[in-house]
């Protein structure tokens, strides 16, 4: 028995498995509903409305519902996704045992319930009525159930008897005409005072010794099985007029508390008060297993619909189990061949003889014989465990199989290579712990399971070495990936040993170890443990380790032959995902699964596997991701896979830039509030300053779109491109660190109308700090006095030799009763300390911008160098293009979108923002009696004519005017002008679907000459 899932709570007394969603619901002895997510060992939800135990509970097959009934006489209909009760359905006398929706509940919206009352009732859910009591037995009716597929009913009753009970009536009844109201509700009053005809007997069933507790229909078969407190079960078989016993399965302790047929193999599963769970033969009619618990008595069963799952509930909680692994045994052979077992057949599967849609041929090879004390029948665990195939022998196949039967065996199997399935040598057999290893072309290992040594064989199965195990607790082998080599799982280690030399050569920790599979070259090897897999090299060390949160299945490395993935992508399996791990420990979800599968071999985007019946499946996947990532970190083909795949997602930009790309990422999104931070974070002006301004729409000129502004800012003035910075500055309406950076470039006009603007505030501080920096006392001592300072504004007179000021001043001073005698003995004039005129000072560079700081992005350059050589077709684009923010096949390839010269060259004649704008808008506030705005003057010209002796090295010059026709339209004769053919031609393309350019090929390039002529010009003045 394999335990999926144990819970602990109060008395388990009904179970029922979602026919979808691994989810199972529990009803408790203290009232309490669970419902438990068994994949993740979590409870979703409670329920917790009834009054004393709840004994029975199901889930609709359709809706999102659940009906249970308790001791409180009560049933009750539950809405699982509103997780509240939608209505109470009352009329049972006594303890509620069993309930249970119809299996066609969307034709039949019935609710089958069985009670201590000694009637049965069906419901209709829809109607919240009773459509009939089913009366017969004289006793407690312990158990109802539906036919999966037929108009029948079981029910058992302690008097000793299963009834069969026929609904054909109540059918036909239902499906018949609508009846009037009136007649309806005195169909309801009779079934409730005399029951009704529409439900007959059909069969009563005697033979049991004391009551029946439990009784199940056959999924498909005619047979039906109870259980009763005579410890006994019972096999009965029906037909259209009669039914009878067919066998008793004998063995029990105690009372038999429930039984059921398995739903997918010829077994009976039962459980008793005495402890234990066994499982029966229905052909063999023999016991098959037993599993038993210590101290707590099981009261009831459930199975899935179509999952080999179990679920048993005891006095202190409940189990969700299979009875046996469903995972086939296979193993990879040489080429493209897979070696597996269906059933008792080895087959060799032939990848390279697919046809069509299916992924091979198989070739059956040998048939395996059963072994053990279960020889006689389909026992329970006897199907082979694991399969390994000889990799050292070109000449012929050799093929270990190894089971767990008997506490663990092997059977050698050789074959020709040539011809598979004619010449198979008897199998040679012995006693093994775990999977088997090849070691060579003529000689296996094994491990003894009585004292855990290392037993070298040679193909007559002779014992040609024995070597003690070089760590304690060894209990599996695994192939080493090399000649002579293994790997040994002790306890949570994987040990790397050499048999011929008895050297271990590795040692790694993983826990709860559960395969390995080796890539194709060798050079690495995924161990798969339980929740988690580890990847390492051939000599065992760690190379990266992920977690998962359920259990892993299975996984393979990709084989493809081109793309850099091969040995390098491993794909691996979980429960109802397909996922992907690198050697960088990168992983990510590639699909989802209906089923659980093997994967078994992974070429490009396709999945080789293996189903739970054996059978060979092809599954479509989509690598892009992951190939992507294995691109980036080699900085190999990037720029192909961005071309050329569709990468979107959330994922891939936090992925970018946890790995320091931001740059690359930027091209991944259209929303302007990432595109902002990720422009920042590579230090993209041109693109930030563009998702400002569309932030800035969105959300206004407050609030967040000032911080945006600030962001930009502060990034600008680290690069040192301050006519950004001024325009932040300007969009925040930072007047104070405006007017610093006004004196920092040597713009004393602009200083002025900071002035200006703090006047008409009202702002004191604001026009002392811009007088200050303008070094204009005058206004310095205006300010002053006019802030009421006048002691202060009358020592600045004085200070800067403005004496009629500081008569005027010493007047007023004096008009208010007030002395200056003593103010100036305060300063000390003369002295170093004393007061001196502050002048604005020199700036470095007086035209254009600053020189900006180098942003190197050495990542886009390589990626694209790198590329060059693989991929020589790419679109011929211009190295000064700069990529559109909404077309990333225009421009993210261009060298010039990452070349330094775009965060320093954006100069106010590039765009119609910057000093001009804002000079505008300090012109319109007013005559303010200033000096007129000087005309605009080409800042940029006089930077080619600073010498080298200023201490740095310039950078390049910023970009051509045809490169800002290209960047900011998106009319073709602006691109054709700016000697974008490539470009020009996209755009007409994709705006009117034009494909042949051969009749605009003159009027183009018409467009490109007339836009690089230049005519000479005569200049004519009149006196």
């Amino acid at each position: 028995m394999l335990t999926k899932f144990e819970s602990k709570s109060a008395r388990v007394k009904g179970l029922a498995f979602h026919p979808v969603r691994p989810w199972i619901c529990a009803s408790l002895h203290n009232g309490v509903i669970q419902l438990w997510d068994y994949r993740v060992g979590t409870v979703i939800d409670r329920f917790e409305e009834h009054d004393g135990p709840v004994r029975g509970v199901d889930f609709h097959l359709h809706d999102p519902l659940i009906v249970t009934g308790g001791d409180d006489y009560k049933i009750k209909v539950w809405d699982y996704k509103l997780r509240r009760c939608l209505f109470t359905l009352l009329g049972h006398l006594d303890y509620i045992r069993t309930v249970q929706f119809h299996p066609n509940a969307s034709q039949f919206p019935w609710i089958l319930s069985a009670s201590d009352d000694q009637t049965l009732r069906l419901w209709d859910f829809r109607k919240r009525t009773c459509l009939s009591v089913l009366t017969g037995h004289n006793h407690y009716v312990m158990c109802a159930a539906f036919h999966p597929s037929e108009d029948l009913i079981v029910s058992a009753s302690l008097d000793q008897t299963v009834r069969v009970w026929d609904t054909t009536g109540l059918r036909k009844k239902q499906l018949g005409g609508r009846q009037s109201v009136a007649a309806s509700t005195a169909m309801n009053v009779q079934a409730e005072l005399f029951g009704t005809n529409d439900v007959v007997v059909k069969y009563v069933l005697e033979g049991h010794d004391r009551g029946v507790n439990w009784a199940a229909f056959h999924p498909t078969l005619p047979l039906l099985a109870s259980a009763a407190d005579d410890r006994q079960v019972k096999l009965w078989r029906m037909s259209e007029t009669k039914a009878w016993e067919v066998d008793t399965l004998r063995g029990h302790a105690n009372n038999v508390s429930c039984c059921l047929f398995h739903p997918k193999q010829e077994l009976v599963v039962s459980n008793s008060e005495d402890r234990s769970i066994r499982v029966w033969d229905v052909s063999k009619r023999v016991g098959v297993q037993t599993f038993r618990r210590e101290g707590d008595r099981f009261w009831i069963l459930a199975a899935h619909r179509s999952q080999n799952l179990l679920a048993a509930g005891h006095d202190s909680g409940m189990i969700v189990f299979k009875l046996e692994r469903e995972r086939p045994a296979s193993a990879a052979g040489p080429g493209d061949k897979l070696y597996y077992v269906r059933g008792r057949e080895l087959f060799c599967h032939d990848y390279a003889r697919a046809t069509g849609g299916s992924s091979g041929v198989d070739v059956p090879i040998a048939s395996l014989r059963r072994v053990g004390q279960q020889a006689q029948t389909d026992g329970i665990g006897s199907g082979p465990r694991f399969l390994s195939y000889n990799m050292h022998n070109p000449k012929e196949g050799n093929v270990l199989v190894c089971s767990e039967v008997d506490g663990g065996c092997y059977e050698l199997i050789t074959f020709s290579l040539t011809n598979a399935g004619g010449s198979v040598t008897d199998g040679k057999r012995g006693s093994c712990l775990g999977p088997g290893v090849f070691l060579g072309s003529n000689r296996f290992a094994v491990l003894d399971r009585h004292k855990r040594e290392i037993v070298v064989k040679n193909m007559n199965n002779e014992t040609t070495k024995r070597v003690a195990a070089p760590v304690p607790n060894v209990d599996c082998l695994y192939d080493g990936g090399a000649p002579g080599r293994i790997i040994l799982r002790a306890d949570d280690r994987a040990v790397l040993f050499e048999v011929q030399s008895r050297r271990v050569l590795g040692e790694l920790t993983a826990p709860k170890i559960k395969s390995l599979v080796w890539s194709p070259d060798g050079s690495k090897v995924a161990i798969l443990c339980k929740y988690g897999v580890v990847i390492a090299d051939r000599q065992l060390e760690q190379l990266c380790s992920i977690s998962d949160t359920v259990r892993i299945k299975s996984g393979a490395w990709d084989a493809s032959s081109t793309g850099g993935t091969n040995s390098n992508l491993f794909i691996y399996t979980t429960l109802h995902h397909v996922k992907y791990c690198l050697p960088t420990g990168d992983t990510g979800t590639i699909r989802t699964l209906d089923n659980p599968i093997y994967a078994t071999r992974v070429v490009k985007d396709q999945l080789f596997c293996l189903d739970r019946e054996a059978r060979s499946r092809v599954l479509s996947i989509d690598t892009t991701e992951a190939r992507f990532k294995l691109a980036l970190a080699n900085k190999k083909q990037v720029m192909h896979l961005v071309r050329h795949s569709r990468l979107c997602g959330r994922a891939i930009v936090a992925y970018l830039q946890s790995k320091g790309f931001p740059e690359v990422a930027l091209h991944f999104v259209r929303d302007p509030q990432t595109r902002f931070g990720l422009a920042l974070a590579c230090g993209n002006i041109e693109a930030a300053m563009e998702c400002a301004f569309s932030l800035e729409q969105q959300k206004g000129g407050e609030g967040k779109a000032k911080d945006v502004w600030g962001q930009l800012g502060s990034e600008a003035l680290r690069q040192g491109n301050h006519q950004i910075v001024e325009m932040s500055y300007q969009r925040k309406k930072d007047f104070d660190r405006l007017s610093f950076l006004y004196m920092l470039t040597g713009d004393t006009e602009k200083l002025r109308k900071m002035l200006k603007i703090s006047n008409m505030r009202n702002d004191i501080m604001g026009r002392y700090h811009n007088a200050l920096l303008l070094g204009d006392a005058a206004e310095r001592v205006a300010v002053l006095e006019a802030s009421g300072n006048l002691s202060l504004a009358y020592i600045c007179a004085n200070l800067h030799g403005l004496t009629d000021t500081a008569e005027r001043i010493k007047v007023a001073i004096e008009t208010q009763e007030g002395s200056v005698e003593g103010l100036m003995d305060k300063v000390p004039v003369g002295s170093k300390k004393g007061g001196r005129l502050l002048q604005p000072p020199t700036p470095i560079i007086r035209a254009g911008n600053w020189p900006t700081l180098e942003i190197k992005k050495t990542t886009l350059e390589d990626l694209s160098a790198a590329d060059a050589g693989v991929y020589e077709e790419e679109d011929n684009v211009p190295a000064t293009t700069v990529a559109n923010a909404t077309a990333w096949d225009d421009g993210f390839g261009d060298d010039a979108m990452v070349d330094a010269g775009v965060t320093s060259g954006l100069g106010v004649d590039d765009d119609d923002f910057g000093g001009d704008d804002w000079g505008d808008d300090l012109d319109d506030l007013g005559d303010l009696g200033g000096p007129p705005a000087p005309a605009h003057v080409d800042e940029m010209a006089g930077l080619n004519e600073i010498s080298d002796e200023a201490g740095f090295q310039m950078p390049a010059a910023g970009r051509p005017p045809a490169a800002c026709w290209v960047a900011n339209s998106s009319h073709a004769a602006d691109h054709m002008a700016a000697g974008s053919a490539s470009s020009a031609m996209q755009l007409l393309h994709r705006q009117i679907a034009a494909s042949d350019f051969t009749n605009l090929r003159s009027s183009m390039l018409g467009c490109y000459l007339a836009s690089t002529v230049s005519l000479p010009g005569k200049f004519i003045v009149y006196l």
